[in-house]
């Protein structure tokens, strides 16, 4: 019995699909295991464990190339390092969620606006957007 997982059942078992697995290769991601004659390749159960700090990092914000540099320090090299780039992504997120808020704002005002207007002539959102800022 060969171990490992064929490139179709680790992508059933991660959740994702097959393409996503072929893309992280070509990019770096994860390894590609070699195609024994007349067989498939097999997956150790570690790209499996990358694979989901691959979902869960992407999942707090950082981008594949902040995730190669994460999986570059996974050795316990440099927490320094993986600090920065995690610090330097919360403020990221943060300006983020000040940027959201105000258009949050924006808009509410603009939905007000169009529930206390009249029901004639064009809408107060559509003559809001159409304004030059």
């Amino acid at each position: 019995m060969q171990e490992g997982l064929t490139i179709g059942r680790l992508a059933k078992a991660a959740g994702v699909h097959v393409e996503t697995i072929r893309y992280y290769q070509r990019i770096g991601l994860i390894p590609e295991p070699q195609k024994p004659q007349g067989g498939h390749r097999r997956y150790p159960a570690s790209v499996m464990e990358r694979i989901t700090f691959i979902r869960r990092a992407q999942q707090l914000g950082f981008s594949l190339e902040e995730v190669k540099k994460l999986l570059g320090f996974a050795d316990g090299s440099s927490r320094r390092e993986v600090r920065q780039i995690a610090e330097s992504k919360l403020d990221l997120l943060g300006a983020r969620v000040e940027q959201l808020n105000e258009m949050r704002r924006k808009l509410k005002r603009l939905v007000d606006l169009a529930k206390q207007s009249k029901g004639t002539g064009p809408c107060p959102i559509i003559l809001a957007l159409q304004e030059p800022e």
